[in-house]
């Protein structure tokens, strides 16, 4: 069960038990005075961030297969800000901003949008990087793939098949994952346990027996029209 205190000053913490875990989660509402944070309060709301929290950790943990504390990272605590800042949002170490300008003008269901990037930077903060060495549109790519699976692909994203670069990142990249999960279900998973330690492209090779030039190749051709 999931245990909610909130905090009127716009700070909130949620302790969820995860087995014998317990993963802390904050948000703050740095922007409450501006018309970003007042429609962050109004149409989507700490106590509905706090559950999306939760429920997306255990989300990524399953797409991840990561059953045992001994197979995450060793978080107690994510936090979230809303904030005034260029961009949609970013994730560092435990960390996740939004902007509050982003959430102020966008256009269509802004709670829909919102979780689906908090899937996103939900899915930057437990996922493995190769301790830094893998390409940085793999790990985006990675985690917009959580993003994908959760159901919240935005409708402008790439269409299967589009894009230039298999490590492009973002929706591209997470295009192709899709692709390569289908060939060998849990691929995407047994990827991100791989960057723990380090990277090489040498790993499409041992999980789907092609390199990952021939895999987009492949893919290229699947969506050819």
């Amino acid at each position: 069960m999931a245990k909610f205190v909130v905090i009127l000053s716009c700070l909130a913490l949620i302790s969820a038990i995860q087995g014998n875990e317990a993963v802390q989660y904050t948000v703050t509402d740095k922007a409450a005075k501006t018309p970003g944070g007042a429609r962050f309060a109004r149409d989507i709301g700490v106590r509905y961030t706090l559950q999306a929290m939760n429920t997306s950790t255990t989300f990524i943990w399953r797409i991840f297969r990561q059953k045992s504390a001994a197979d995450r990272k060793n978080l107690q605590k994510v936090s979230l800000f809303i904030e005034n800042m260029d961009g949609v949002a970013y994730a560092t170490g435990n960390q996740i901003h939004v902007s509050a300008g982003y959430i102020q003008f966008y256009v269509a269901s802004v709670k829909n949008e919102f979780t689906g990037v908090l899937y996103y930077g939900m899915a930057r903060v437990w996922q493995w990087d190769g301790n830094g060495k893998a390409p940085g549109g793999l790990t985006q790519g990675i985690a917009d793939y959580a993003r994908l699976k959760a159901g919240y692909a935005p409708s402008h994203w790439v269409k299967p098949g589009q894009g230039d670069r298999w490590d492009e990142g973002y929706d591209v990249t997470a295009r192709f994952l899709n692709y390569c999960n289908g060939l060998k279900s849990g691929f995407v998973a047994n990827l991100n346990k791989k960057m723990r330690g380090g990277y090489s492209n040498n790993y499409f090779v041992e999980l789907l027996g092609k390199t990952v030039d021939q895999l987009w190749v492949d893919y290229k051709a699947k969506y050819e029209t």
